[in-house]
Order: C-alpha cells, then sequence, then structure tokens
C-alpha cells in the first residue's frame, strides 16, 4: 500500500541530488558496481514474475484437496511423494506456508506437508530453469540444487514424522480455514501475485545491492581468504542466505554474481535460502507458531548445510 508513495518521495528527493548522484557514477568503482546490480536484477525479474504468476495461480485455482487425494496413506512414503510435488505445484517461500496450512487443516500428516512447504519453493521448474540459465557453463549446479533441495525437504520431513510432536503446532492450524464468501479466485489470484511480488521484488533488489558491494567494494583479500577456506566459505554463505532472504526465483542470478567464490559455497546458498530465511521464520512464527518455528528452523538450516555438499559431492562439484 505505501509502496508507490515511497517511490514517488525517493523520486522527488533525487532531483536536488543529482550533481551529486552524476559525480559519484563517474566513479569507475561505482560504474561497476551500478553495472552488476543492474545485470542481476534484470537477469532475475522475468523469472520472479513467472514465480509469483504461477504462486498466485496455485493459491487461487490449486485446492490443496488435489495434492492430498495423490499422497500415500502412511506418512513415511507421503514425504518423498509431498517432495516430488513440489515439482508439479510450484509456489514461492510466502505462498508455500499458507498452502502447508491448509494442509495440515485437510488432515495431510505434519510431516508430508512440511515437506512440500520445504519442496515447492525449490524443486520447481521455474527454479531450475532460472538455475541454468544463470550458470550456462555449469548445468551441474541446477541437478545438484535439485538433489539438495529435494533430499533437504525428505530428511527434514523424516525427522520431523520420528521426533516432532503434535502439540508444537498451533491448535488452530488442524481447523480448516474458510474462504470468505463471495471471494473471486481471479481476485485472490491478483492479490496473492501483487503481494508475492512486491515482497520478493525488495528482496531481489536488497540481494542485487549485496551483490554490487561485493564485487567492488569488499577487498580482493577478504574474497581471496574466503575462497581459500571452503567451510568458512560454505558457513558464511549459508548465513547470507538465512539473512538476505531472497526470493528462490531470483537468488541464481545473485549466486552467479559471485565469481571469486567456489561453486560448493554458492550451491549452499542455493540451497539453504529457500528453505530456511529470517522472512520465512517470522511466517512461520505467525502461522504455526513459537514452539514449531524454534524447532523446525534450525533443523531445517542444519539439513539443508549438509545436504547441499552432498549433492555437490554426487554430481561433482
Amino acid at each position: 500500500m505505501w509502496s508507490l508513495p515511497i517511490l514517488c518521495l525517493v523520486l522527488l528527493a533525487s532531483f536536488p541530488l543529482r550533481p551529486v548522484l552524476a559525480e559519484a557514477m563517474a566513479e569507475p568503482a561505482v560504474g561497476i558496481a551500478a553495472t552488476v546490480f543492474v545485470a542481476v536484477v534484470v537477469q532475475a525479474l522475468p523469472f520472479l514474475v513467472l514465480g509469483v504468476l504461477l504462486s498466485g495461480a496455485l493459491t487461487a485455482f490449486v485446492s490443496p484437496a488435489a495434492l492430498r487425494r495423490f499422497l500415500p496413506s502412511r506418512p513415511a512414503a507421503a514425504v518423498p511423494v509431498a517432495g516430488l510435488a513440489g515439482v508439479a505445484l510450484p509456489g514461492c517461500e510466502c505462498a508455500s506456508v499458507p498452502v502447508a496450512r491448509r494442509l495440515i487443516g485437510q488432515g495431510v500428516p505434519d510431516a508430508a506437508a512440511l515437506t512440500f512447504l520445504l519442496a515447492a519453493p525449490a524443486v520447481n521448474p521455474v527454479v531450475i530453469v532460472a538455475t541454468l540459465v544463470a550458470f550456462p557453463n555449469e548445468p551441474r549446479m541446477a541437478l545438484a540444487r535439485f538433489l539438495g533441495a529435494l533430499a533437504t525437504a525428505c530428511v527434514t520431513g523424516w525427522l520431523w514424522q520420528r521426533f516432532g510432536r503434535p502439540e508444537w503446532i498451533l491448535d488452530r492450524v488442524r481447523r480448516t480455514p474458510h474462504t470468505a464468501p463471495g471471494t473471486r479466485r481471479w481476485t485472490v489470484f491478483a492479490e496473492t501475485a501483487r503481494h508475492d511480488l512486491v515482497s520478493a521484488g525488495g528482496f531481489l533488489v536488497l540481494g542485487a545491492l549485496f551483490s554490487a558491494v561485493l564485487t567492488v567494494f569488499v577487498p580482493a583479500s577478504w574474497t581471496a581468504t574466503l575462497a581459500g577456506n571452503l567451510v568458512l566459505a560454505v558457513v558464511v554463505m549459508a548465513l547470507l542466505a538465512v539473512v538476505l532472504a531472497l526470493c528462490s526465483e531470483a537468488d541464481a542470478f545473485v549466486a552467479a554474481s559471485l565469481t571469486a567464490l567456489p561453486l560448493l559455497p554458492r550451491l549452499v546458498f542455493l540451497v539453504v535460502g529457500p528453505a530456511v530465511d529470517v522472512k520465512l521464520f517470522a511466517l512461520q512464527v505467525g502461522t504455526f507458531g513459537r514452539a514449531f518455528a524454534a524447532r523446525f528452523a534450525p533443523t531445517t538450516f542444519v539439513v539443508a548445510v549438509l545436504c547441499a555438499p552432498a549433492a555437490g559431492l554426487v554430481v561433482g562439484i
């Protein structure tokens, strides 16, 4: 609601600063940073838009009951099926949380619903194609990302089935939510797509800005130190994925811009980001409760950090 007024204020404030901005842009380092920023945004934006449109369509036109009919009755067998359903029923991170809530409300086992929550934003075709485009000379990155994300979703689901407790999820989640009478599906589609685009677009800008700053202004010695210590690089990239909270349709272009780092830490960045970040943690607290998020998010983070390098070793990264 406030995005348009804020944009207008920023544009008005920029007019008096035009001489200062022009002088700053004349600096070679600033010019390179601006080029990196624009390149990341322009490359990622089409996939971001396509992703939020698919997410809106899923929310508006696909009932969670359709997924429930295809799940096996045994929870352990339902987990991998729910993970693979993320390929056919794509959604962004923001959309996957309410979809998982609706699945639990309709009686789907908790482990299967949570597996779908992790898989849908990470293994869908839009994300995989975006990764292929971002890494045109390294198609193994797309395969490793798919395997790492699917393994993260399934392992976390099985762990929750084995050790999770129903009381950790708020009771209201198990009550089937009802759509307001008279709400049209196209209205739901438009509102969902608009909300996801505004939210994810902001994080895309943040990620592109980070790429530009890291490319130009971070000392080369720091990057070399990070590149020379694989374990440290993996930990740092995993934490950055949590903090930056990028949309899964756009994060591959940010990772591809970090050319000074080896592929494996960047793979960890791509697997961890869609599974756990600050935005997702807040959504999970609000939807499922603090007791759930305090256990689910750390578990997911550890599993993702372990599964990503394992997938990278499998495909030879």
